[in-house]
C-alpha cells in the first residue's frame, strides 16, 4: 500500500463516490474525530460507518475540494458543498503512517446550522447502518 499516495487515493474515492476502498486505506488503529459526536471514534470497525455514511451525505454534485494543505505525512482539505440549501464549509484533517494507512482523520464544519444539518443526516445513516464500505 505505500506505493500509492494516501491523499491521491482518498480523490480518487471521493470523485468515484465509491467507500469499498475505505477499507485498504484506513489504518487498524485509526482515529476518526468527528465534528459531532463527542468522543472520538477508535479503530477501523468504528470509523468505517462513519465515513461510509459520510460519503453519502456530503459527496453530492455541489461537492468540492476547494484548497490543499499538505506535509509529509498529513494534508487538511478544506471543501464546500451545498446540501438542503444549506451551504457548508469545513476541513478534513488526514494523518496517514508509513504503509500509507490514513491513522487519524478530523472533520470540522462550520456554520452552526451547517453542524445541526450533518449532525440530523449522519445520524440517520448511522442509524440505518448506512454503511456500504
Amino acid at each position: 500500500m505505500a506505493d500509492i499516495d494516501p491523499l491521491t487515493r482518498w480523490h480518487q474515492l471521493v470523485a468515484e463516490r465509491d467507500p469499498s476502498g475505505l477499507h485498504a486505506l484506513l489504518a487498524d488503529d485509526v482515529v476518526f474525530h468527528s465534528p459531532v459526536v463527542h468522543t472520538p471514534q477508535a479503530g477501523r470497525a468504528r470509523t468505517l460507518p462513519y465515513l461510509a455514511a459520510a460519503f453519502q451525505v456530503f459527496f453530492n454534485d455541489s461537492f468540492r475540494y476547494v484548497r490543499e494543505i499538505r506535509g509529509e505525512r498529513d494534508a487538511m482539505l478544506e471543501f464546500s458543498v451545498t446540501i438542503d440549501d444549506i451551504a457548508v464549509n469545513g476541513v478534513d484533517i488526514i494523518r496517514w503512517n508509513d504503509d500509507g494507512r490514513i491513522v487519524d482523520f478530523k472533520v470540522m464544519l462550520r456554520p452552526l446550522k451547517a453542524i445541526n444539518l450533518i449532525h440530523q443526516r449522519m445520524g440517520a445513516m448511522l442509524q440505518q447502518g448506512g454503511s456500504r464500505a
